[in-house]
Order: C-alpha cells, then structure tokens, then sequence
C-alpha cells in the first residue's frame, strides 16, 4: 500500500511540473496588457511604434511573464512601481524578441536603488594582498538570480536612447553571458557559431583596447576593453543605442550581434 501512496505521489509531482508551467504561462498571456503599462512602454521605448506588429506583440507577452516571475524589491527607501517594474521589464525583454529561449532563468530578484549605490568588492592590491574596497556603482549582475539597478540610471538610460550607454542592456545582458555558468563575453549560441563569434569578438576586444591606449575615438565605451564580459556588455548597449555608427564601423561585429539579438535597430531610428 505504502509502495502505491509513494507511486502516485511520484506521478503527481511529476505531473505538476510537466504540465503546471505551460498552463501558467497560457493563464498569464489570457490576460489583457493593461493599458498603463502600455503607456509606460512607449513612453519608456520611444521607437516602440517602429517595431513590427509581430514584435510588439511579443514584447508584450515577454513582459507580462517576466512581470509574473521576477520580484522586484525596493532598497534605500525606494516604493516600487508598475512604472519602475514595466520600464525594467521592457528593456529586459527588448533583448529576447526572436529568440527562443527562456526568460532569464537564473534570474529571481531585481533589486533596485533610487540612484547609484555603493558595494563592497575585493581588490587585489600589487603585493599580492587582496583587500576589500568601497565602490559606486550604478548596476550589478550577479549570477546566483539577482540584478541591482539604480532606478535614477535606467531612467536616464531609457530618455538617452542614442548615446550608447543603457545599465539595464547592459547588466541583463550579463545575465545571458552567464547562463551557461560563465561570464566570459560568449552567451548561449548555436553549435555552428561559436567559431564565428570568437573570432570577432576576440578582434574587435583587441581593437578596442589598442584604441583606449592610443586615445582614439571609438563608438563603443572604452569600458568595454575591460574584459571580454564587459566588452559583449557595452557592444550589446552601443548595438541597441548605435546601430547605424556600429554597422558603419564595425560591420562584423554588428553582424554577430544581430545573430545574437535576431533584430536590426537601424529600422528604429
């Protein structure tokens, strides 16, 4: 009898989580898109109007679900918002249409701040001693579930949509360079594209720190030469933010990250 009871709540667990999540995620998308939260998204994505109907449509439904899993958690006196959730979301979701693929899965909570805040981090100091430092900043990423974000510099980001710097592009696409496990510029691509991307990626890398040494102007952020996870970082803003100086300077880096994005943000200027 016993070995009956544990079978058939095996079968009920395991019934739970195969058939629990897409009915959720059909519950979620049944629900109309409330009409503040679309005002919010085109006032917060001003070239949302020049997305096709298919993608807005999308870009919807992405938030919506994003919206339902991902909490959201006020710091520094900070009340969170719809206007401070649907901006998030929006820009989050922005770098997923076309793609099929999860919502961030490793994602949970998304911390966010009034304006920049400061962390504790080790620094590594000449004589080999590791000490730790104080230092301001204006978003995090970290790879056990979590974002950090200053709500002043997304607001900032989303109203300066041309000058290539954008902390919610740019921390959440940390979270897809680390969904294989590790941050190291290279997100989840296709089998056949890896040798690609690691080519130009490792040029354009290279490039972008021979123009910071030598103090020549570059579309992308010189914080890019940082490390390779910081570089896919900022040439993911400067492809949303830039596409048309990006295409027209760097061609194939543009070319690898609309394999990666599945968009062409030279139509939305």
């Amino acid at each position: 009898m016993i070995a009956i009871i544990t079978l058939l709540l095996i079968a009920l667990v395991v019934a739970i989580a195969v058939f629990y999540p897409p009915w959720r995620r059909h519950a979620i998308l049944r629900r109309p898109f409330p009409p503040a939260w679309l005002a919010t998204l085109k006032r917060r994505l001003p070239f949302y109007d020049k997305l096709s109907d298919h993608e807005q449509h999308q870009l919807k439904q992405l938030i919506q679900i994003f919206l339902a899993n991902k909490k959201f958690y006020g710091c520094n006196g900070l009340q969170i918002n719809d206007e401070i959730r649907v901006t998030i979301a929006a820009e989050a979701c922005l770098l997923l249409l076309n793609r099929k693929s999860a919502i961030y899965p490793r994602l949970q909570h998304i911390l966010v701040y009034p304006d920049a805040f400061r962390a504790t981090h080790p620094r590594h100091n000449p004589d080999g001693t590791v000490s730790e430092a104080q230092q301001g900043l204006l978003g995090e990423s970290w790879h056990h579930g979590k974002i950090i974000l200053s709500w002043d510099d997304v607001r900032f980001g989303a109203a300066n949509i041309h000058d290539g710097h954008n902390v919610t592009l740019h921390e959440f696409s940390h979270q897809l360079d680390a969904e294989d496990g590790i941050s190291n510029g290279t997100p989840l691509l296709p089998k056949n594209a890896y040798q690609s991307w690691a080519k130009v990626l490792s040029h354009e890398y290279q490039a972008l720190q021979d123009d910071m040494q030598k103090h020549h102007k570059s579309v992308m952020d010189y914080y890019g030469a940082t490390n390779p996870a910081e570089f896919f970082a900022v040439a993911t803003e400067t492809f949303f933010e830039k596409p048309v100086q990006l295409q027209k300077k760097h061609p194939e880096l543009f070319a690898e990250l609309q394999k990666v994005y599945r968009v062409n943000p030279t139509s939305w200027q």
